[in-house]
């Protein structure tokens, strides 16, 4: 992956993880950092991660390398999927 011009993660903070799972992905920023371009998309801000990856150490070392050089787009409005959907959920 370190060979990739960019690593595109979708949905990140979908679900908790375990403190495992957050060493890993601490582990896999860790390499990427400074190798790669990385798109990072999540329904979270940063201020909620630490909750879900249940590791302040961990929440703040990564998001300290994601965010140093980083460009952060923050999007609201209607779900895309959902707008482009709604047929499913009836004319409303």
């Amino acid at each position: 992956m370190v060979s990739s011009d960019l690593v595109i993660i979708d949905d990140l903070m979908f679900m908790a993880i375990d403190r495992h799972e957050a060493n890993l992905f601490f582990q896999l920023i860790n390499k990427l950092y400074g190798q790669t371009s990385i798109i990072i998309t999540s329904n979270k801000g940063p201020e909620d991660w630490g909750d879900i990856l249940g590791d302040p150490a961990i929440t703040t070392a990564i998001l300290d390398r994601l965010i140093h050089k980083s460009e952060v787009i923050h999007l609201s409005g209607d779900s895309y999927r959902l707008k482009h959907r709604q047929t499913i959920f009836g004319n409303n």
